[in-house]
């Protein structure tokens, strides 16, 4: 180790004086890389070595792998370290059809409309572009493992038992105290689920909601339609509401005629837009006229770049207000690991369908969630995706100015998203369909929408990628546009 310490540093000098040290060792560690002299997977030594042998504190390396890391540079593997990431091919060239698309899925088919190629889309991979999901390589193995082996040290005989149908009370506590801190929610322990993802979240409300005699619910429009279809599975019906720069229309709520609201108030999907201090009076005033529900989806509030914190409705009005969240965009969707606040008038409800749906949830998974969250494990990856997640969207920001100089780009302060409105009479569902063909994951604006009128659009997601592959992706896909 001490000979391969040797040999990086002479690699990598450069200034060790003043501020700015990690994003000095980033450009001499990119510069090494881009000109040979560190070769594609070779091992770096670790942070805690390298931050030995070039006498600077082990956080500026830590900042400058994970930057090298961000642009896709550098790789991080469990039970590999850090290595120099390989070289990636080109883009694959595509070839113009006549249908104002270009189709990458026309070699697969015979006919008129043959003729077309494109790659086909990588096995066993999240296509770029694909908005909704994190980065599951960034998952943090090492910093779970640890909290997992805690919470398995710590667990008592009685914690292997059925657990509270609600949720292990130790998650529940470091939940409430994390919210309060970062969203600024009014939430005691007692108050809170531990679910499997928001998904059940939505399914219990919806179960309590139809109990309740409310069999309609409104929805913001555009929005989410995996959780419009979720909230029609449990037999609810849903009413458009429309969105615009403020957020949700709260008179045009009004005049639905319903009792219940599913809103995204922090970072509204897919707009990004946010429900601003007159609005967020207006919807809880509403609510207490109808004696009515607002469901906060707070799905991906902690990812805020340009602009100051927002905090959640339920801390205005926790007697009205449900929110829900999870880890799923955060850490990964596979731990099923999600949260619902619910007013006390909705608890009992609630409560037992939780009851009737699972008993009770994965204990083991929630007490290493809440070492994690004590531990501040949480914390610093949030604070480490946040970084990341920016220098991707920025690249995704470039990239389509670059080659899409017509779109108009907005929902960019915060999230894992944004969105690409394009000009008029560009087939926004046919390029979503050609993109997908082409190996890429965006949405379609109109897909979105179920009332309201606008332009055709994309919504592109930039959390999956490092930033070449998502200039590389953004290329590809305005190359399906004739």
């Amino acid at each position: 180790m001490e000979d391969q310490l040797t040999v990086l540093e002479a690699l990598v000098e450069f200034d060790r004086t003043g501020p700015g040290l990690a994003s000095r060792l980033t450009v001499a560690l990119r510069e090494a890389i881009v000109v040979g002299r560190l070769r594609p997977g070779s091992r770096l030594p670790s942070s805690r070595d390298l931050a030995a042998d070039l006498r600077v504190s082990r956080g500026v390396v830590v900042e400058a792998y994970e930057q090298l890391v961000a642009e896709g540079w550098l790789l991080s593997r469990r039970g590999a370290g850090t290595v120099v990431a390989p070289v990636r091919p080109g883009p694959v060239p595509l070839r113009a059809g006549s249908t104002g698309v270009r189709d990458g899925a026309a070699a697969e088919r015979s006919g008129p409309a043959a003729g077309i190629t494109a790659p086909a889309a990588p096995v066993n991979r999240i296509r770029p572009l694909r908005p909704g999901v994190p980065d599951l390589g960034l998952f943090p193995r090492q910093a779970w493992r640890r909290a997992y082996e805690r919470a398995l040290d710590r667990a008592v005989a009685a914690d292997l038992d059925y657990g509270d149908p609600a949720g292990a009370p130790r998650l529940r506590a470091e939940l409430a105290a994390y919210l309060g801190r970062v969203r600024a929610a009014r939430v005691d322990p007692d108050d809170l689920l531990v679910t499997t993802g928001a998904g059940q979240a939505f399914g219990l409300v919806a179960g309590a909601l139809r109990a309740a005699g409310v069999d309609t619910v409104g929805m913001e429009d555009p929005g989410s339609a995996a959780i419009r279809d979720h909230l029609v599975a449990h037999g609810l019906r849903t009413v458009p509401v429309p969105v615009d720069a403020g957020g949700l229309d709260v008179a045009a709520l009004a005049r639905a005629g319903v009792r219940a609201v599913m809103v995204t108030p922090a970072h509204q999907f897919p707009t990004g837009v946010v429900l601003g201090p007159e609005r967020r009076a207006a919807l809880l005033d509403w609510a207490r006229q109808v004696d009515g529900l607002i469901v906060e989806d707070d799905y991906d509030a902690e990812f805020r770049y340009d602009r100051d914190p927002v905090g959640c409705l339920q801390g205005l009005a926790p007697d009205r207000v449900a929110h829900i969240g999870s880890a799923s965009k955060a850490l990964a969707p596979a731990l099923r690991l999600g949260w619902l606040a619910v007013p006390p008038a909705w608890r009992a409800a609630v409560r037992a369908r939780k009851h009737a749906a699972d008993v009770c949830g994965p204990v083991l998974e929630q007490l290493a969630f809440a070492e994690f969250l004590a531990g501040g494990g949480y914390d610093r990856h949030l604070r480490r995706l946040r970084r990341i997640h920016r220098i991707r969207r920025d690249a995704v920001v470039a990239a389509v100015r670059r080659h899409l100089p017509a779109a108009r780009i907005s929902g960019v302060a915060a999230g894992l998203h944004l969105v690409v409105e394009l000009p008029a009479g560009i087939d926004d569902v046919a390029l979503a369909r050609a993109a997908r063909r082409s190996g890429l994951g965006p949405l379609a604006l109109s897909r979105l929408r179920l009332r309201s009128g606008g332009p055709p659009g994309l919504v592109l997601g930039y959390a999956t990628h490092p930033p070449d592959v998502l200039a590389e992706a953004v290329a590809r896909l305005a190359a399906l546009i004739v």
